[in-house]
């Protein structure tokens, strides 16, 4: 059975371009195209595709309204955003994602639209496999494609215990910390609403800095920060080179770079982007920044996992783990891709496995636990 997809772009050659892209990937079929949100509302009433990609900034009807017509509507059809690489594109794709986007994709910059054509289709190609793979396990559990609202979340029954030796079950491993703890995120695909639903529920007075590694290319990770800022308490900002970071702030790696954190001279926290090669084909990557606080602040973390394709944070859930970290992973039913919290819990190490609408009540109560 294929997959149904709408290719909706102002542009007529990119609709060109991805209408192609598309076509070249296995179990794919194009079944329509649009170019504007009106077109596109149209498509999907009368096409009822199973996903597809949008483009953000067009004439009449937006991307966003678009977004914001399917989600009042409860439509299913999964949307793949596609992007300018721009401060405005990053801001109005973060809002796409918080809409309810299932991902998103930069516009490819090729020498010519067939090297365009052959960039987008391997971009496309693991996203749709992800996308697949969620809809798959979501009529397995007996979910609809959409994510569920977090009323309904919250009934999930509490704290799963990962498929971990015993050791590493129940409480985190006693840790007797003299200084104050960190907060550690992991996330990917899914990450902007995530966060949304995390960051918001942390006080302002929180007694330990927060670092988050969320999948993203420069520039839309200054326009995460800001929007969750607008949400949140705690100041939220991007991490810059140099900061000796402070209680109650969230620090989000910047798009594109690595962010690690080392001990100062008087043993102050002390944040370091460089444009160390990627890892797990990611920068920023989440292993680069665990592992850094596994070597400098070992027994100090509350590291948790969140939704995302791939198996970045994994190993350095595991070097955080052997320090005596306390270690958590979100659920499958709650996850936009189940692919790097699974892989954490395949490593034995993590303590709690969680629904998202738990997460920022498990991170409070080991912070407290912590002694901050």
């Amino acid at each position: 059975m294929s997959t149904r997809a709408l290719v909706v772009d102002d542009s007529v050659l990119f609709r060109r371009v991805v209408s192609d892209a598309l076509a070249g990937l296995p179990g794919l079929e194009v079944v329509g195209t649009a170019s504007n949100g009106k077109l596109a509302l149209d498509r999907l009433r009368s096409l009822t595709p199973d996903v597809m990609t949008l483009d953000i900034e067009m004439p009449e009807m937006n991307g966003l309204e678009v977004l914001e017509a399917m989600k009042a509507s409860g439509s299913s059809t999964g949307v793949i955003v596609l992007s300018s690489q721009t401060l405005k594109g990053g801001a109005m794709t973060i809002r796409a994602l918080e809409l309810g986007a299932f991902d998103f994709l930069t516009k490819p910059q090729g020498s010519s639209p067939e090297d365009s054509l052959l960039q987008l289709r391997g971009q496309l190609q693991p996203i749709l496999q992800a996308f697949e793979r969620r809809r798959e396990i979501r009529e397995l559990l007996g979910l609809t494609s959409q994510p569920a609202p977090a009323a309904a979340l919250a009934a999930t029954p509490a704290a799963t215990p990962a498929a971990a030796p015993a050791a590493a079950l129940g409480r985190p491993t006693k840790v007797i910390r003299t200084a104050p703890p960190l907060v550690l995120i992991g996330v990917s695909t899914g990450g902007p609403a995530a966060l949304a639903q995390v960051l918001p529920a942390l006080p302002a007075d929180l007694p330990a800095p927060v670092f988050i590694v969320q999948h993203m290319p420069r520039l839309f990770t200054e326009a995460l920060a800001r929007s969750l800022q607008a949400k949140c308490a705690l100041r939220v900002k991007e991490a810059a080179d140099g900061e000796i970071a402070q209680r109650g702030v969230a620090y989000i790696a910047p798009g594109g770079r690595q962010m690690k954190l080392a001990s100062g001279a008087a043993g102050q926290i002390l944040i370091q982007v460089t444009d160390d090669p990627p890892e797990n084909n990611c920068r920023p990557a989440v292993d680069y920044l665990f592992r850094s606080v596994a070597l400098h602040f070992p027994g100090r973390a509350i590291a948790a996992i969140l939704t995302g394709m791939g198996a970045d944070g994994a190993q350095g859930l595991r070097l955080l783990k052997r320090g005596g970290c306390t270690t958590i992973a979100q659920d499958e039913a709650t996850c936009v891709v189940y692919g790097m919290p699974r892989e954490a819990v395949k490593t034995g190490t993590v303590d709690f496995v969680l629904p998202l609408p738990k997460i920022a009540a498990a991170i409070l109560r080991a912070v407290a636990e912590a002694g901050a």
